[in-house]
This record gives C-alpha cells, sequence and structure tokens, in this order.
C-alpha cells in the first residue's frame, strides 16, 4: 500500500472515518481525524514491514534486539509521515477536505510516555537509523501506563503529576495476544538429581503474563521498519468470581492490579524498599519476556539455539536490562537442556553492552537478599557466574584479593551489575572518545587488563533528520538550496556547508531564519506558559535532566552574578540575554529540585525590576520534553554544556543544538572534546578544568573556600543567596558550596566560576559581530555530520552486532 496524491490521502481518511467512527468527514472531531490519519500511515507501514520480513527471512539475516527500559520517542505522527514522504498529501488531503492543517494534528498526539532523558532518546534515534539503513532491527522494552511524570512548578517547587499519554498514544500500538509469556517471581528453587543431571524446579512461583505491543518506526527513504515491542503485565489467573459475588471487591481484584502495577510507571522512586522492588520487577520482565520471544522466534525459524550468536545480536543498553545475561542462561539450561560452559559459549558470544555512565556512585547495584527474595533461579546463576569467575581470575592474579573483590559481580551484600555485563558481554563500548578512555582506565581499569580487545568506542549519534530537516525546515531548505539534498540520507555532506562561510547572502538568511525560530518559540513559551520572552535577546539554553554534575547551578551563580551588577548599576552596558532552562529533577532528589526553584526564584524577583529584566530575563520551561526541545533547538543561540569534565559520558542534546546553528559554550567533557575537533577551535566556546585537572585537584585536595575568598563575584554570589530571592534564602545552597559534607562544592562550581563568566564575556563580544556570529554558526552546522545515529549505527553493525543491511 502507497498514497500517491492527495485524493487517495482524503479517501483513506475518509474511509477509516466511516469504518471506525462511523462519523463523516463534517462530523469528525480533530482527534477522530488525527486517530485516523495515524490508520492509515500504519496501514502503510504494517505493508512495508511485511515485505521487509519476508527479504530479511529469505536471506537468513542476522538481527539486532536493543534492550532498553526506556525509548523517548517523542510524537510519531510527523516523523513517519516525513520519513515515508506523504506528508505533503496529507497536508493538502486535510487542508482542501477537512479544513485542518497537518501542523494541528501534531500538536493532537502527546508524547509517548516511554522515556526520560538521553538514554532514552538516543535508543529512539537508534531505532529511526536502524530502519533507514534497512538493518533487521526490534527494540525492547515496557508498555508504561504512565509516563515518568509531569512536570508542574508550583511557587518554584517541582510537582509530578501523572504522564497520562495513552488515550492518544495507544493508537500507535498493535497488541500481540500471539506474543504472551509468562514470568515467574518470589518462591524457591527445589532442585532435583536425575538421570539427565541436576534438574531445577520454581516452586511457589508468582506468575504474571506479558503481553506484547509493538510500534512500527520507520526509516527514511528505505524498506525496513524497526520494531519496538512494549510489555505490558496483567494477572495470569481468572477473575476471582466467588470472591467477588461475596462482595470482596477489592480482594477479587488484588492479584489483577499487583500484576499490572509492574507496567505502571517509568522509573518508580527508589528511595524506600518497594520501591526497589519494582524496579527490579520492571528489569526482569523485560528482559524474561524479550529473551523468551527472541529465543522462540529462533527455535521457530533454525530448531538449534546453537547458532542463535550467528542470528541474534543482543544489545544492552545501559545495566537496567542486564539480567538478560542469567535470564539467557536460566533458558537455555533449564529449559533446552545445555550444559553450563555450552550455554555460557552462547550467551557471551551474543550479549553486547553499553556503558552510560563514569561515575561509580551511578553504577547500578542490587541488595543480594532483594534478588535472592524475588528473583531465586536468577540469584543461584549469578552466583555460579561469580563463582566460576572469580575461581578464573584467582588463577590469573593468585592473591591479589582486592582486584578479584573489585571485579566480583558479588560484593558486601550487594550485586553490581556493570560488572556483571562486562564479564558475560563480548563487547563493551562507551558513547564518546573521552568517555571510553575514562572507563578503561577508571571505573574498568581491572577488566581492561584481563580484556583489553573487549573495550571500544562508539560515538552516540542523533536522528539529524528529525532535528534538523523536520525541527527546522527553513534551515534544512537553505542549506538544500546551496549543497543539494544529498545530507539528508548521508549527514556528512554537510561539511559542503563549510563552502559557504564567507557568503554574506547565506549568512544573513541564516540570521533570519534563527530569528524567525526565535519568534515562533516565543510564541509558543506564551501560548504553553503564558511566558513572555522578548525575541531581540540572546537566548542562552540548557535544556537537560536536572543533576548537580551537569551543572545548572554553575549556570545559576552566573545569572545571579549579573544581577548584582544591573542592580549595583542598572545602565551597565550588557547584552541582553534570556536564560532559558528546561530540566526535570528525578521525584527524590532533593537538592535538584532546590536548584529548580532557585532558577525560578531568581526569575520572580527579576520580574519585579521592570529596566534589569529588558536585559536579563530567566525562563524555566515547565514539562521539558521532546515536542518542546523541537521549537526551542532551532531557536537558541547559546547551547550551555558544562557539565563537571569526566562526568559526562557524550551527551546528544549538544549535537542537536549544534547542528541547529547555536555556539556551545562547554567543558572538555564527553562528546563537546569531539564536537571541538570537528569544528575547530575558533567556533566553541570553551572553558574550565580538564578531566585531568579535576582529579589533580582532589588528589592535592579542593578547597572551594579558597576561590570564594579570591574572587569578589563569588562573595558578592554567596551573599545574594543567603538574602534570598523571592523572599527565600538559600543558604542550604551556599552552604552546600562552602561547608557541605561530606565534601563542600562536589561538582567544583566555584573553581569553574572565573572562568565560566570570562568564556560568556567572550561570546557575548562575538555576538556583537553579527556576521561573525553566523559563520561561526554555519561551521558548527557543517561540522555536525560525524554526529548522525545513521553512522553511530554503522559503527555498531559492522563492529559489534555483525549485522548486515538487507536489500
Amino acid at each position: 500500500m502507497s498514497i500517491t496524491d492527495e485524493q487517495e490521502a482524503s479517501l483513506l481518511i475518509r474511509n477509516k472515518l466511516s469504518s471506525y467512527f462511523a462519523v463523516s468527514p463534517k462530523e469528525a472531531t480533530k482527534e477522530q481525524i488525527y486517530k485516523a490519519v495515524v490508520m492509515c500511515v500504519k496501514d502503510i507501514l504494517l505493508e512495508k514491514r511485511s515485505a521487509f520480513n519476508k527479504k530479511y527471512r529469505a536471506k537468513n539475516g542476522k538481527r539486532v534486539y536493543y534492550l532498553c527500559m526506556e525509548f523517548l520517542l517523542g510524537q510519531s505522527l510527523k516523523n513517519n509521515v516525513y520519513n515515508l514522504n506523504i506528508e505533503n498529501y496529507f497536508r493538502g488531503a486535510l487542508k482542501k477536505d477537512y479544513g485542518i492543517a497537518l501542523e494541528d494534528l501534531y500538536d493532537e498526539e502527546p508524547d509517548a510516555g516511554l522515556g526520560n532523558g538521553g538514554l532514552g532518546r538516543l535508543a529512539a534515534c537508534f531505532m529511526d537509523a536502524l530502519a533507514t539503513g534497512n538493518y533487521p532491527a526490534m527494540g525492547y522494552s515496557i508498555r508504561y501506563e504512565y509516563g515518568l511524570f509531569k512536570q508542574k512548578i508550583v511557587d518554584g517547587w517541582q510537582i509530578e503529576l501523572p504522564d497520562i499519554w495513552l488515550p492518544g498514544g495507544e493508537v500507535w500500538l498493535t497488541q500481540r495476544l500471539d506474543k504472551t509469556y509468562k514470568v515467574k517471581f518470589d518462591g524457591f528453587i527445589r532442585e532435583n538429581w536425575t538421570e539427565k543431571g541436576l534438574q531445577t524446579e520454581h516452586v511457589d512461583a508468582h506468575e504474571v503474563e506479558a503481553v506484547a505491543y509493538d510500534m512500527m518506526i520507520s526509516g527514511k527513504n528505505s524498506e525496513a521498519v524497526s520494531i519496538l515491542r512494549l510489555w505490558k503485565t496483567q494477572n495470569i489467573h481468572k477473575f476471582d468470581m466467588k470472591t467477588f459475588s461475596q462482595g470482596d471487591y477489592m480482594q477479587s481484584m488484588q492479584e489483577d492490579s499487583e500484576a499490572e502495577l509492574i507496567s505502571k510507571v517509568l522509573y518508580p522512586s527508589d528511595n524506600h524498599f518497594e520501591g526497589k522492588s519494582l524496579r527490579l520487577k520492571q528489569q526482569y520482565l523485560l528482559v524474561s519476556a524479550a529473551l523468551q520471544d527472541i529465543v522462540s522466534d529462533h527455535k521457530k525459524r533454525y530448531g538449534s539455539l546453537t547458532t542463535l550468536p550467528d542470528k541474534a545480536a543482543i544489545h544492552i543498553n545501559d545495566t537496567h536490562p542486564a539480567l538478560c545475561i542469567p535470564e539467557l542462561m536460566r533458558i537455555l539450561i533449564d529449559e533446552n537442556g545445555f550444559s553450563w560452559d555450552d550455554a555460557w559459549n552462547i550467551v557471551t558470544r551474543t550479549v553486547a553492552y553499553t556503558n552510560h555512565t563514569v561515575m561509580s556512585e551511578a553504577l547500578e547495584k542490587w541488595n543480594e537478599d532483594l534478588i535472592e527474595r524475588r528473583l531465586p533461579r536468577i540469584y543461584t546463576i549469578l552466583k555460579e557466574i561469580n563463582q566460576r569467575f572469580c575461581a578464573d581470575m584467582w588463577n590469573r592474579f593468585p592473591g591479589d584479593w582486592d582486584k578479584i573483590n573489585r571485579m566480583s559481580v558479588f560484593s558486601h551484600g550487594q550485586i553490581k551489575m556493570a560488572n556483571l555485563s562486562v564479564i558475560a558481554s563480548h563487547s563493551v563500548n562507551g558513547v564518546s572518545a573521552l568517555h571510553s578512555d575514562i572507563i578503561k582506565n577508571s571505573i574498568f581499569k581491572d577488566f581492561n587488563d584481563v580484556y583489553p580487545d573487549k573495550f571500544t568506542n562508539v560515538t552516540n549519534g542523533i536522528a539529524h533528520r528529525r532535528w534538523l530537516c523536520q525541527a527546522n525546515p527553513d534551515l534544512a531548505a537553505l542549506i538544500k538550496d546551496c549543497i543539494g539534498d544529498g545530507f539528508v540520507m548521508d549527514a556528512s555532506e554537510l561539511k559542503k556547508f563549510k563552502n559557504f562561510e564567507n557568503d554574506e547572502t547565506v549568512l544573513k538568511r541564516l540570521n533570519e531564519i534563527k530569528a524567525i525560530n526565535k519568534v515562533k518559540f516565543c510564541d509558543y513559551a506564551k501560548k504553553r506558559q503564558g511566558v513572555l520572552i522578548d525575541p531581540a535577546t540572546v537566548f542562552d539554553v540548557q535544556a537537560k535532566r536536572m543533576h548537580e554534575y551537569k551543572r545548572q547551578l554553575l549556570n545559576a551563580l552566573y545569572i545571579i552574578s549579573l544581577y548584582n551588577e544591573l542592580k549595583e548599576n542598572p545602565q551597565k552596558e550588557m547584552l541582553p540575554t534570556t536564560f532559558i532552562f528546561g530540566a526535570k529533577a528525578a521525584p527524590g532528589y532533593y537538592f535538584a529540585k532546590q536548584i529548580i526553584k532557585l532558577i525560578c526564584a531568581i526569575s520572580e524577583d527579576i520580574k519585579k525590576n521592570p529596566a534589569i529584566k529588558k536585559k536579563l530575563n530567566v525562563v524555566y520551561m515547565e514539562d521539558y520534553c521532546v515536542s518542546m526541545a523541537e521549537r526551542l533547538m532551532p531557536a537558541t543561540e547559546i547551547s550551555e554544556q558544562i557539565s563537571q569534565a569526566g562526568k559526562e559520558a557524550s551527551g546528544t542534546g549538544n549535537m542537536k543544538f549544534m547542528i541547529n546553528g547555536a555556539l556551545t559554550i562547554g567543558t572538555l567533557d564527553g562528546a563537546n572534546v569531539e564536537m571541538k575537533e570537528s569544528c575547530g577551535d575558533d567556533n566553541i566556546f570553551i572553558f574550565g578544568l580538564t578531566a585531568e585537572e579535576v582529579d589533580r585537584l582532589w588528589t592535592q585536595g579542593y578547597n572551594s573556600s579558597a576561590y570564594y575568598l579570591g574572587n569578589r563575584k563569588i562573595v558578592g554570589v554567596i551573599d545574594a543567596l543567603n538574602k534570598g530571592f523571592n523572599g527565600q534564602s538559600f543558604s542550604d545552597i551556599s552552604q552546600y558550596l562552602l561547608t557541605g559534607s561530606p565534601v563542600a562544592d562536589p561538582y567544583m562550581c566555584l573553581a569553574d566560576f572565573g572562568g565560566f563568566c570570562d568564556i560568556h564575556g567572550k561570546a557575548d563580544e562575538t555576538y556583537k559581530d553579527k556576521l561573525l556570529w553566523a559563520k561561526k554558526s554555519l561551521n558548527n552546522i557543517a561540522a555536525s555530520g560525524v554526529f548522525s545515529a545513521d553512522r553511530s549505527i554503522k559503527e555498531y553493525a559492522d563492529r559489534i552486532w555483525g549485522i548486515k543491511k538487507i536489500k
């Protein structure tokens, strides 16, 4: 099925409205028309999926299975109609026959509540790139009923509300009742020796059923369709009619509620036992259902599981799906009769792992007793994995207990999932050159000593067609006019745009496009949040997850210093700037919420000084999400990428800002290092301590008070925090910076403060020359092609997964 003109698109919509809603076009609501259009798109995707699967099966190709706890997809309609090249057909049909703009239907769709931050956005970009590259691919996650949360700012404080996305989003999902699997929790293991050897039985287990829901993701100008398979849990037993008839309604529904709870909410708070237990159940549900699905499909097609590594590449994105390692061992040994050694050989040739953090405290660990209680069979397998591994390491490093303890999966009552992932994976990669180097020399140094060939790097990438071609069509049109449209399918073609860096007509058009996008975002911010922004001001943006190491606090300290200067001298010459923040804090992360409150309080305080507000404005955009980012990034002029050096694994927001022509103020951290190499030192504003300098300063003994005493601006900032903003003191933040325990200013905001102020001064001075700024912006765009997800996926496919394009 394909659509070739507006008339055909209109007829398809009309048929869907009649068949599913029993309404005529004149009677249909906007929501009904939106769902009708989605159904039309799904029909096209189903046909493409079927045709591609036939090709894939005929060639006996290898497929990648990408496991991740989250996929931050955003809205799907815009992406799919663009990739399928049917956008103009639907736009024309809707305008002519239905009196509605296609863009209005985009806004009918909620962002899918399946992801949170960079981890999930990366996974979503990869699914798009896999389909575009004609690679056989399936993603696995959970069909969360509610997303992370809807963020509401009340008196500066973050309030979490339910993220209800399914009413508008479930139209994209196809329930697969033919794909249901039992998942077992709790109970105990009974072992019996028979003539076949040791047999295990999981006794008194609590069983739930995982039901598959498929979401299709199209590629651009390709035959492939990536499948994202999501699991929803339900009670495996029949409804308790007897209890219900006796009037005990709550009891009759209890088992249903307990089962459905597992797939209820993305990332439930885990600052209490029940939250930790629920997260563990979610992770095991994902891997158990996924592995049963993979194994079932493989056995139907190939019979023997000995060929699994040749036909399936299982990739765990961060450690959340690491339980797939013992789960695959369980399936191979308990259900398919493999010996331990043969099963381990299959697992270690099939599984690969991407690490996403350099912070040891962020590496996932589970209490041993929790896994033993909730997943008794998995626990015994983990014990066996660890025992065999430690015995092997003892032979290699006799007497070096410290080294073996650091590498052990079990340590001091905890199970270290990153260690498990490294031990069992045939490949371990970081996500930027700096990050990959750091993990080999710090958190995984012991493993690198043993398995040096196991570690590699694949720098993250973004879906450039979404973040440039769709989000910024005017810029994409300018680039097309200059270099042709080859960059759409091959982002490396963007480097040709550099040939226009001295073309004044192109530079002026770049500035015009940025001004148009700024006005659009101002209109959006006013409509969405009632916020007034002057489009003539510089848009300085920091939009990312709220966390101490990402240092939104450093940005806030700089804003306070500017505010102090303007209060002291309202006539001070200053480049009028609007600082825009977008970030969610984890519900249990009090200090991150306090930083949000500080930023909002500064904003409210500035509003009381209209003369100052003309020069300095602070805006906190509520409930930051993908669809907001698609409007904000094209409007951004300065991108703040200011994490403490050595803490950010890569980042992808930095790449999205870059491809939209924003200039980066950043530390030499994560992918900023490669961005600097790509665009050149003159086109990025780098400041602050390097990762090596940070380590050296910690070793010498970091004393934040020394920076406080040596910098008059910092003294003024600390005084302002103590005095407060909008009627509230933030003395707790000043104490955190100067006298905090166990260490003051743990992410060295004060150490980098002076450099941050200086680099802002340099950026402001550069901005005054609009053509020079546009030239630097153009060089960023031209250098951004290397950060395409298409490039990342090709590297994974060639060097890690061993999968081929199906042509």
